[in-house]
């Protein structure tokens, strides 16, 4: 958006007063900006400009003791309670391994970060809350009644910058570079040749990138024995099954910036207009199931045998949603989580011969 018709940050603090229940993502939208443009915006009254540095970051949260880790994307939100713990980091990649809160962190994709006091009557809540260079939101942190509330000023005190003006210049995001249906048509016999080689679920990023096609497309290409096409409703449908019948599952929900992982069984799944909600002790999902317009079965090989995922893609693509049926490296597929992936009710289409 031209810059020049963009509020300033007084009119946004007193959009934010004048609208005191909006949700921060649907009041940035309203008034046509980003929601890092909306906390900055509030810098020196209830937000800290604080430095987007992953290593320290998620080095302070394992002193906050327990905490909310929240990731989204425009489809999904992926909550879990529980401790930032077994943290690696890496020059590209990181890693938070802890049993509630399971996270794979892409460092150099987080541009901002803000720590947000907000304050509803004698309450205050506190975050911590990052940002790509877009000013969208890849990661938050939300203190619960238990959390160190030392621990975390001590935190933000190390990462405050001396820059606190309320304003921030974001910049365009572009998305990945796929190729064109024909060109990934010539392909199809070495993309079923690569993904039939494959040996571990984390080499199928790399396959598609030097291959140079979108998810999405690789798998309406690959035929039937790596991936299915499966109904819309068949997410609703599996989630209601795993909550009835106790299958622990793996969640996975993210953005470019970070993928947050659920482990284990789900409870309570509650539909409430478009959204499907889990709202168990340590794991809420909101769900936008009016967003999904793809719903795809997918096969991997790997040495211990074939791993089966149920993939969500949005309208434009865009992965929301995948489960797949709890494992840990070394461990085969479980036989009733491979028995429900494979029997949810699929949708005919046609694959290159």
């Amino acid at each position: 958006m031209d810059q020049r018709v963009k509020p300033s940050p007084h009119e946004i603090r007193r959009a934010r007063i004048e609208n005191p229940r909006m949700r921060e993502r649907d009041l940035s939208a309203q008034l046509g900006i980003s929601e890092a443009e909306l906390l900055a915006a509030h810098c020196g009254h209830e937000a800290v400009r604080i430095r987007p540095d992953v290593k320290s970051v998620l080095s302070g949260l394992q002193g906050i003791g327990e905490a909310m880790a929240l990731t989204r994307n425009e489809s999904a939100v992926h909550e879990k309670i529980g401790v930032y713990d077994k943290v690696s980091v890496g020059e590209h990649n990181a890693l938070v391994l802890g049993r509630d809160i399971d996270l794979r962190i892409f460092p150099k994709v987080w541009a901002h970060g803000f720590a947000v006091e907000k304050r509803s009557g004698d309450e205050v809540r506190h975050s911590l809350q990052f940002f790509d260079r877009a000013g969208h939101a890849v990661h938050k942190v939300h203190l619960r009644n238990a959390s160190n509330l030392y621990a975390f000023h001590k935190l933000v005190g190390e990462l405050q910058v001396d820059d606190q003006l309320p304003r921030l210049e974001v910049e365009p995001v572009f998305g990945e570079v796929s190729s064109s249906p024909a060109e990934a048509f010539v392909r199809v016999e070495e993309l079923r040749e690569r993904w039939g080689a494959l040996t571990d679920v984390h080499q199928f990023f790399g396959m598609l990138r030097s291959l140079r096609i979108s998810r999405l497309q690789a798998m309406r290409l690959v035929g039937p024995e790596y991936a299915w096409r499966v109904d819309e409703d068949a997410v609703a449908a599996l989630m209601h099954h795993a909550a009835a019948e106790a299958l622990p599952i793996m969640c996975f929900v993210g953005n470019h910036g970070c993928i947050q992982i659920h482990t284990g069984p789900i409870t309570s799944v509650k539909p409430m207009g478009p959204w499907l909600n889990v709202m168990d002790e340590t794991f809420h999902l909101h769900l936008r199931l009016d967003h999904i317009a793809e719903v795809w079965g997918v096969r991997k090989p790997t040495r211990d045998g074939f791993v089966t995922s149920i993939e969500a893609y949005d309208s434009q693509g865009r992965i929301i949603i995948q489960f797949f049926g709890e494992r840990h490296e070394g461990e085969m597929e479980r036989d009733d989580w491979r028995f429900l992936a494979e029997n949810l009710p699929k949708v005919p289409v046609s694959v290159p011969a």
